[in-house]
């Protein structure tokens, strides 16, 4: 499997890169370390609401001139804040992604918080919000959160709280960006059918070279998973939900993430997996059942929901609970143990087929000083044997362990 380049500026910023053959397009990704987790208490939504107002034009890109310009050379364009970062990319023809790149990196560096603009779209924000507010199977999954991760930035929505984007101003948001995107916490990742020579001096001389050093902000806080168990009335939800959520191992241990990714995809990845079999194939409790993998930088979560009638719930934490005892009583047998690793390798192989997907591994991995080559999540899955994910990874998912949320209908 081919290996990225890699370059660090003198400010530390980075760039990486890695050719596909014969890819349509390349993909350009820009990454920063300036996701919810770094926001101050009086910043709540800063990190989003300025993911925003990047697209609202920079010094020299007037609103709306970027996504025109782009789309006219055939690409597109689309952003997204997480907990732990932020990353602006762009999916563009080849011939065209020098261009693409200037204009990524002035719009990204340069944003303009144009106080009319900053108004406008501080409404939109706060629309969002109360759409997301109005949804109770959002709501239920944002009150598991803030349960299950008390006192940490995983805990908090993401879209920040209305008094505090009500409060916030273009000044703030300017002092957010130059404290948080600068050299040592970006880096810009590119994948795809790259085209031409010299584009890494072209841009080791470009206004990523040009961005500020910034200190180490230091070691993110870990996050611990409180086990506990509540019951919540949602008005207009539609069916009764029970969620679940346990701490695993942060990204940065591949190993640990890796075992998660093959435990959770054991229990509930396909209709022979053990949950779903049993829960709707066999006693038809629910209308599904998903337990889903996120991988983060303080720790990931396993979150788990089952929809189903309200008067089932009991019966279906009684399944879960039967179907973890019989894990933890009996070997995995190795038909199902083939299924899974084939299930998990697959998924990360096809996805190395994708330049969206892989300049979002490579980015990543540099944000955050993995320095694993891409084979590594391939070898971390042949390193597990059943035993060993039984004993270790099924254990941590023990239903005790985990922070129990019923959502019923009010």
């Amino acid at each position: 499997m081919a290996q990225p380049s890699r370059r660090v500026l003198a400010n530390g910023a980075q760039l990486v890169s890695l050719p596909l053959v014969d890819a349509p397009l390349v993909c350009l990704d820009f990454w920063c370390q300036a996701g919810s987790v770094f926001e101050a208490a009086d910043e709540s939504g800063m990190a989003h609401f300025l993911e925003h107002m990047v697209f609202k034009g920079s010094r020299s890109l007037a609103a709306g001139e970027f996504d025109r310009r782009i789309e006219a050379l055939g690409g597109s364009s689309n952003a997204a804040t997480g907990f732990d970062d932020v990353h602006y990319h762009v999916l563009i023809p080849p011939s065209a992604a020098e261009e693409a790149l200037a204009l990524l990196l002035d719009l990204v560096l340069e944003p303009r918080l144009d106080a009319e603009a900053f108004a406008m779209e501080r409404q939109v924000v706060l629309e969002e919000l109360a759409q997301s507010e109005d949804q109770p199977e959002e709501v239920a999954v944002q009150q598991l959160l803030a349960m299950a991760c008390p006192g940490h930035a995983y805990g908090q929505p993401i879209l920040g709280r209305r008094e505090a984007l009500l409060a916030h101003d273009p000044e703030a948001m300017a002092r957010f960006h130059r404290r948080l995107y600068g050299g040592g916490r970006c880096v810009l990742a590119l994948a795809g059918g790259l085209e031409g020579d010299g584009l890494e001096e072209r841009l080791a001389a470009g206004p990523l070279a040009a961005l500020p050093a910034l200190e180490d902000p230091g070691p993110l806080p870990p996050l611990k998973v409180q086990p506990g168990e509540k019951r919540l009335e949602l008005p207009r939800l539609e069916a009764a939900r029970l969620l679940m959520a346990w701490g695993q191992p942060p990204a940065r241990d591949l190993r640990g993430v890796m075992g998660a990714d093959l435990a959770t995809s054991l229990l509930a990845e396909g209709r022979r997996s053990r949950l779903v079999d049993r829960l709707r194939e066999q006693l038809q409790l629910v209308e599904s059942i998903d337990l889903d993998l996120h991988a983060m930088e303080c720790g990931s979560l396993a979150l788990l929901e089952a929809v189903c009638d309200p008067d089932d719930l009991p019966a279906v934490r009684e399944a879960i609970n039967s179907v973890w005892d019989e894990l933890m009583a009996s070997p995995i047998e190795e038909s199902e143990w083939s299924r899974v690793k084939r299930l998990v390798s697959n998924s990360y192989r096809f996805g190395m087929e994708v330049p969206g997907t892989v300049a979002s591994l490579i980015g990543t991995g540099r944000l955050w000083g993995r320095q694993e080559g891409l084979e590594a999540p391939l070898e971390a899955i042949e390193a597990w044997d059943p035993e060993s994910l039984r004993r270790e990874t099924l254990a941590s998912l023990a239903p005790a362990r985990a922070f129990v949320l019923e959502a019923v209908p009010a």
